[in-house]
């Protein structure tokens, strides 16, 4: 109960520091979002007992973080430069990337990271494999994202 409160807590928080509204009405409808959201949460973890903390170690799940900003950052600026050269160097291309995570949780977060970074999509999800859609493709794309998966694959428990 006591992480469902904190959770809610922070969503709350994080909700009214982004919204920046301040009337009675929409801070009512914030938090009772956030505590909604909460509830949701708590009782997903009752159904099937799925912790991503049990799963990822934090310290690792934190510098992972770290990384991926910093490769977002990277992918900002190279779409920027295909924005202000006026497509010139735009070279789409759907391509196809294995991953080597075991877990469903690892997988979601390589489909996941991929689309965070500006300029791809992952577009569809096989048992072993994910397609990707790249807006300025180059034959480093292959390396970048198989380096992605190694730093995801090191997140998760070994067996």
């Amino acid at each position: 109960m006591v992480r469902t409160v904190l959770l809610a807590l922070v969503l709350f928080g994080l909700w009214l520091l982004m919204s920046g509204v301040y009337k009675p009405l929409v801070i009512g409808l914030g938090a009772g979002s956030a505590l909604a959201a909460a509830c949701i949460v708590r009782r997903m973890a009752r159904l099937d007992g799925y912790r991503a903390m049990e799963i990822f170690n934090p310290l690792r799940a934190f510098t992972y973080f770290l990384w991926l900003l910093k490769e977002i950052a990277l992918s900002n600026i190279a779409v920027t430069k295909v924005i202000l050269s006026g497509g010139a160097t735009m070279r789409q291309n759907l391509f196809r990337v294995n991953n080597t995570q075991k877990t469903d949780l690892g997988a979601v977060v390589y489909a996941n990271s991929i689309t965070l970074t500006p300029g791809t999509l992952t577009v569809e999800i096989g048992p072993d494999h994910f397609w990707i859609h790249a807006l300025a493709y180059d034959d480093s794309d292959i390396y970048a994202l198989a380096d992605m998966d190694a730093h995801i694959t090191a997140l998760e428990p070994r067996t």
